[in-house]
């Protein structure tokens, strides 16, 4: 039987009950979307599942039957691309935009996240933390800035991983969270969850560990240097693109930060930025098109460029998209975003530089 449908998460409002610095708030925007953007197709969103094992197993095979040196580097970026993709899947599962069959959502991300060695549901659910509180800087999840005060107290490892080695910090996120959380994706204990997930987290950790042993005994098996060949490093270029999207997603010199009662649900969804990744946008499921997902989390990935094209005209100067190529965005935001002031309520990342 099919779950109720998708809710968005609920949102908060600023004392006065009105959204008073917005010419528009979420109806509004809603709206302006059309209805079929909002339903998914089971059978299309497993043809793009199924789309990704193909040609991840295609390539597979390809290298181990080619088995050359000048082939291996193609290999790895173009497997590492899919292993992205295949991430995206399992997004979409998480917030349940692949169909409107809870448990068979759940069935198809713990398929595609336990082969790239992402606890499903630990990784689910602090997701829908960050989605809940996109743009607030005391309680959002990923990538949010760290106030001066902060930077300034972080001792050199800290700074290491998260400013300058940012494109591998993945798996110790998975391990450790960000800078000022704790907890971990893998232990129910963790403050990420409440006491009824409990299960679903151990199912996600026990089925990672499975996936991890498996690794183990292909090692063993075929030797070290073929699980390096054909997991390894295509698992580290899919860590560099996961690293390099989310970050994206969040980080420029114009986005706006919040404090407390300066921030509201649509106000922090408006904190991201489009991107154009050029060919691989179909690729990864156009997950560039980053603002209608953060307004509607429910609209299935290839809804929106539909939804975005509707939600322009509402948003007007609130939409952004950046224009810049992608590496040009990302060099500008290494140096430039590294911290926020410690006052304020509605601040911008300043650079280093400026303090020299």
């Amino acid at each position: 039987m099919p779950n109720s449908p998708v809710l968005e998460p609920t949102v908060p409002r600023n004392p006065s009950g009105r959204t008073v610095d917005l010419p528009f708030d979420l109806q509004d925007v809603r709206q302006a979307i059309p209805a079929f953007c909002f339903q998914s197709s089971l059978w299309r969103s497993l043809a793009y599942f199924f789309w990704d094992v193909f040609v991840i197993t295609g390539l597979f095979i390809l290298a181990a039957v080619i088995d050359a040196g000048w082939f291996y580097p193609i290999y790895w970026f173009a497997q590492g691309t899919m292993f992205w993709a295949l991430f995206v899947i399992g997004h979409d599962c998480g917030h349940g935009s692949f169909s409107k069959y809870r448990r068979f959502n759940h069935f198809i991300g713990h398929l595609a996240h336990t082969f790239i060695l992402v606890p499903y549901h630990g990784w689910r659910i602090s997701h829908r933390t960050h989605h809940a509180n996109t743009g607030n800087i005391d309680t959002d999840e990923s990538w949010y800035p760290v106030p001066e005060s902060k930077y300034d107290a972080m001792d050199w490892p800290e700074k290491l991983v998260r400013f300058y080695l940012l494109l591998f910090a993945y798996p110790l996120y998975l391990f450790k969270r960000s800078p000022g959380r704790k907890g971990s994706h893998f232990l129910p204990s963790s403050d990420l969850f409440r006491p009824s997930e409990k299960w679903d987290v151990l199912t996600s950790t026990a089925l990672w560990g499975l996936m991890v042993v498996g690794l183990i005994l292909f090692g063993i098996q075929f030797g070290f240097l073929s699980l390096l060949k054909f997991y390894l490093v295509p698992y580290f270029v899919f860590i560099v693109w996961l690293d390099l999207v989310t970050y994206l997603h969040h980080t420029e010199t114009d986005i706006p930060w919040y404090r407390g009662k300066d921030w509201y649900f649509l106000k922090g969804a408006l904190s991201t930025i489009d991107r154009d990744y050029g060919i691989f946008n179909p690729i990864h499921h156009n997950i560039g098109t980053h603002v209608a997902h953060h307004i509607f989390l429910s609209i299935p990935h290839y809804h929106l460029k539909t939804a975005t094209e509707a939600i322009k005209p509402v948003l007007g100067e609130h939409y952004r998209v950046a224009k810049d190529p992608i590496w040009t965005s990302f060099i500008r935001s290494f140096w430039d975003c590294h911290f926020i002031s410690d006052e304020g309520t509605k601040i911008y990342y300043q650079p280093i530089k400026r303090r020299t």
